[in-house]
């Protein structure tokens, strides 16, 4: 997960033209166009590396709010990233999105913990991601259902936005892995039970 060194994950004012908040892209720099530098490179492997399945927030799949009133598909295009089910939170039922390289997006209504186990039962044993935004991270880490984060923390203040640690409760954190370069430190925690 992207965060300022403010604890923010997205910057404010989410919307179409601002996916990520204002400021929030700058956040995400580091895996965002070209990328040469080696910490940059292995931190992105990490990112995309394959899953069985990801649970990830209405927010995160796109700016739209209320019933599903158009016809929004995802920030991702025809080929999304993620080639796994993917389980949305989202308070407004819809139909399954089945897209290219084998992604489908799956809207659950019953909260975060039907969502985890729908996506548990897709991964067959090959893992569940935590896609994002902030408030679905923190439902899974007070659900204690994570346990690795990987933290790309960018040399930025937004000042506001969506917080990541804001009512998680005591969470203990082990770093086992950090790498460094220009655009953010990378660093790779076990969270202890």
């Amino acid at each position: 997960m992207s965060i300022s060194l403010d604890g923010f994950v997205a910057g404010p004012g989410q919307d179409r033209e601002n996916p990520l908040g204002v400021g929030g892209r700058d956040v995400h720099l580091w895996h965002l166009g070209e990328i040469t530098d080696p910490a940059d490179v292995t931190a992105r492997d990490w990112l995309m590396r394959p899953r069985g399945a990801y649970v990830m927030g209405r927010n995160m799949f796109g700016p739209v709010r209320g019933a599903w009133d158009e016809d929004w598909r995802g920030w991702w295009g025809d080929e999304p990233p993620y080639h796994a089910p993917v389980y949305v939170l989202t308070h407004h039922a819809r139909d399954p999105i089945e897209l290219e390289g084998g992604t489908s997006f799956h809207f659950v209504t019953d909260g975060f913990y039907a969502a985890f186990a729908q996506a548990t039962a897709a991964a067959d044993g090959r893992g569940v991601d935590i896609a994002g935004g902030a408030s679905t991270v923190r439902q899974a880490l007070a659900a204690g259902v994570v346990d690795e984060l990987v933290l790309d923390i960018a040399p930025v203040l937004l000042g506001a936005g969506e917080r990541l640690f804001d009512d998680v409760g005591d969470l203990r954190l082990t770093p086992v892995e950090t790498l460094h370069s220009q655009h953010a430190t990378h660093i790779r925690y076990r969270i202890e039970h």
